[in-house]
């Protein structure tokens, strides 16, 4: 096995891209050397604060670089452009969830990824709430699964670490579907088996991003149901709730989970690395290396949760 640093580019200098940057700098398996922005005063601050760095605001200075891997974290409808190439460039690929927007861009996307290391960067993939559920459902613990209930809500949208991210407020690219529910449709997936769309519904205001949204989904015959809104008073809501006859879990806020064995929910105590972007980038190294993980998202995942989440957009 190699004992040299994975020499990583970066593609997109929002909040995720400068998380991953600061992960990267510090992760034993990663030399980060080259980033990029279209913003010049984001590369002009990166620049002074990390000199190691090679910065750009000129993607194509990544793509073509002397580097082994390519993390993509710019606006989705962005995507296909970025790691297309990069693939066809011999890289690996580490790209931000969704996988795109459009469905002829995922399966550009899905056809280049051919034979190259690739991940999607969800969230849930190697949380211990998921290993603990999954766990659950392989033992039987969960008895015959009921349904599955997703509940999000947002005071404000776009939520306050998103606010420089303009794209993220606009329907074409942005809105809480696509942030947040592909998160909760990618666990569903990952645990139940791939999602197919009975009925959705999104309502807009202002021409903005959904102020709500419904949908209706199976995972083989387990009913899905999704609930969500923006823009209206009440506390920020992230709530993943799987029904079983002999227990049912509920996650809150991505991390805290509960199960329920009578009529109450129990907090459950979860012991281990909770799983973070620096776990991430540890299994795509293990994926590079060879070692693929099921933690780790890979793009059919991604592409199955993507057709989901745009049928929502097709029916406005």
């Amino acid at each position: 096995m190699s004992t040299e640093p994975i020499r990583l580019g970066i593609v997109g200098l929002g909040a995720m891209g400068r998380r991953v940057l600061e992960v990267g700098l510090d992760h034993p398996r990663y030399a980060v050397t080259h980033a990029a922005d279209l913003d010049p005063t984001t590369v002009a601050r990166l620049q002074a604060a990390h000199p190691s760095v090679l910065f750009s605001t000129t993607p194509a200075d990544v793509l073509e670089a002397d580097v082994d891997a390519v993390y993509v974290a710019t606006p989705p409808a962005t995507h296909a452009a970025l790691v297309v190439p990069a693939l066809e460039g011999g890289k690996a690929v580490f790209c931000e969830k969704p996988l795109a927007v459009s469905a002829a861009d995922a399966e550009a996307m899905m056809s280049a990824s051919a034979g190259r290391p690739t991940a999607v960067n969800f969230a849930l993939s190697d949380r211990l709430a998921t290993r603990y559920v999954e766990q659950a459902l392989a033992d039987g613990l969960v008895g015959d699964v009921l349904g599955v209930e997703i509940r999000l809500h947002f005071p404000v949208w776009p939520r306050k670490f998103q606010a420089d991210a303009t794209w993220v407020a606009g329907r074409e690219q942005g809105g809480f579907v696509r942030e947040v529910f592909s998160h909760f449709a990618y666990l569903t997936d990952r645990l139940l088996g791939p999602l197919s769309v009975v009925q959705t519904r999104l309502d807009h205001r202002d021409g903005a991003s959904e102020a709500s949204a419904y949908g209706l989904m199976l995972a083989g015959d387990v009913p899905v149901v999704l609930t969500g809104s923006a823009g209206a008073p009440g506390p920020t809501t992230y709530e993943w709730i799987l029904r079983g006859s002999g227990r049912s879990f509920l996650l809150r806020d991505w991390r805290e989970l509960f199960v329920a064995e009578g009529h109450e929910w129990v907090p459950v105590e979860l012991a281990g690395e909770e799983g973070s972007e620096y776990s991430r980038l540890s299994l795509f190294a293990d994926l590079i290396a060879g070692r693929p993980s099921p933690e780790l998202a890979d793009f059919a995942a991604a592409q199955r949760v993507q057709r989901v989440v745009e049928s929502f957009h097709e029916q406005r």
